[in-house]
């Protein structure tokens, strides 16, 4: 684990993987052992450690698994007290909402969110970064009503076999209906290019 000059440090590579995946992963092992209610206890607690995890690793705070543990804080607290699995239900579709929101509303005021993420490893002119936000927010609104109708005409076996293998797989299946799109549009970084791809999105 390597330290940058302004004290972060580089988090070990199963980090990121873990963080995303394990209290899902936790989620559906405490659902079919014990129901909803105790899988979304575990949740709460697997998402908070989690974050703790990845901010004392990375000695910095990732503000996107940071809202994602707030939300799945308060709406699986709301499922607890309330005794009312609608909420935590809800929760994939209010998390879609606001990526959604995070995406396009950064475009209206011409910025480029996503190009920080991905931008990375991957250099494109700031015309196809605007064009690839403004389809993975469509999308994130789409992955939000598709949730919505799952939840309100399925059962609850169903709904979480879909937070788990449909949600994956459509985002899966969605990230790659986008490769040829970046191949066209644009070349992998190296060292060298660092620096050089974000002078045009200020």
């Amino acid at each position: 684990m390597t330290e940058s000059r302004d004290g972060e440090r580089a988090a070990p590579k199963w980090v990121g993987p873990a963080s995303e995946y394990g209290p899902l992963i936790l989620f559906v092992i405490a659902y079919w052992l014990d129901g909803l209610m105790m899988a979304t206890k575990v949740v709460i607690g697997a998402t908070l450690v989690a974050v703790a995890l990845s901010v004392w690793l990375t000695r910095k705070l990732p503000w996107m698994p940071v809202v994602t543990a707030v939300i799945v804080t308060v709406f699986g607290g709301l499922t607890i007290l309330l005794d009312d699995e609608i909420f935590i239900k809800m929760k994939p579709t209010i998390v879609q909402l606001l990526f959604a929101a995070v995406l396009l509303g950064a475009l209206a005021v011409n910025r480029l969110p996503l190009k920080k993420v991905m931008g990375g490893g991957i250099a494109m002119p700031d015309h196809a970064w605007r064009q690839l936000s403004l389809r993975f927010g469509l999308f994130f609104i789409v992955m939000a009503g598709v949730n919505e109708a799952v939840w309100r005409t399925q059962s609850t076996d169903f709904w979480v076999t879909f937070k788990v293998a449909g949600i994956l797989g459509l985002t899966f299946l969605f990230v790659m209906s986008q490769v040829p799109f970046i191949s066209r549009h644009g070349t992998h970084r190296t060292g060298e290019d660092d620096g050089q791809g974000g002078r045009d999105a200020q």
